[in-house]
């Protein structure tokens, strides 16, 4: 619906988007943009209807945005740096997401990378970094998921380096997306299903510096599980289900 490329100084405010065919607000090759405000809606089951896609874009803020999509509500590409998201609603769709990266040889990395304050209902994802398995000169750093909200969400924590959808012909060759140093804390709420947390990492390039802090998910009212791979870093204080990062 609205595209910005090569832009400065951008700002988007009070906005509804209703129905968009594809995307509906891309930020590509831009600096200094703010969207505050926005309503973003579009059918459940309506593909690629992604809500705010940014790409190759530096000092971004995404505040106060309620978005219903059948795709996923934020979708943060290669080469996006310092990007703040304060306030997000999010459902139906598939979440806030990192990606997909490793789509080819030479590409940006993601870097500084703060959502804060999310509220997940009935999502297929809630905080979602995935790559496919190929490699890649990108990578991904300095990321913050802090305070979120999940409601019956179908996969709360999500690290998926072997990302390949539908497809019959997947690359093998492994992701050479390299994640490090990203923080969870503040995740509460509820999965949809029995793993809550699911990190599978690279076994070249291994997910580091992962952080779990003040963490309470459950499935249906009971004990919720993890299931990760390839991962270091620390488990701090509170951290149901536990079990993650040994």
């Amino acid at each position: 619906t609205i595209r910005f490329m090569d832009s400065y100084n951008v700002k988007i405010i009070g906005v509804l988007s209703l129905n968009s065919q594809l995307f509906h607000i891309v930020i590509n090759r831009c600096n200094n943009v703010k969207i505050e405000d926005a309503r973003i809606i579009a059918p459940g089951d309506s593909p690629n209807t992604d809500g705010i896609h940014i790409q190759k874009s530096t000092d971004i803020e995404v505040r106060n945005a309620s978005i219903k999509t059948g795709d996923d509500c934020i979708s943060i590409g290669p080469g996006t740096k310092n990007l703040m998201v304060d306030g997000i609603t999010c459902g139906p769709g598939h979440g806030i997401s990192i990606g997909s990266l490793a789509k080819g040889l030479e590409e940006d990395g993601v870097e500084n990378v703060t959502v804060k304050k999310a509220v997940f209902v009935r999502t297929d994802n809630g905080l979602r970094i995935k790559s496919w398995p190929r490699f890649s000169k990108g990578f991904v750093e300095r990321v913050r998921f802090l305070g979120a909200l999940m409601v019956n969400v179908s996969n709360p924590i999500l690290i998926d380096q072997n990302y390949c959808p539908g497809d019959s012909y997947c690359p093998t060759e492994g992701s050479g997306i390299k994640i490090n140093d990203v923080i969870y804390s503040g995740i509460m709420g509820t999965s949809a299903k029995k793993v809550a947390i699911k990190m599978d990492c690279s076994e070249q390039f291994p997910c580091t510096q992962i952080r779990m802090q003040a963490i309470n998910l459950t499935y249906h009212g009971g004990a919720a599980t993890t299931a990760c791979i390839n991962v270091s870093g620390k488990q701090l204080g509170l951290v149901i289900p536990s079990g993650c990062i040994r």
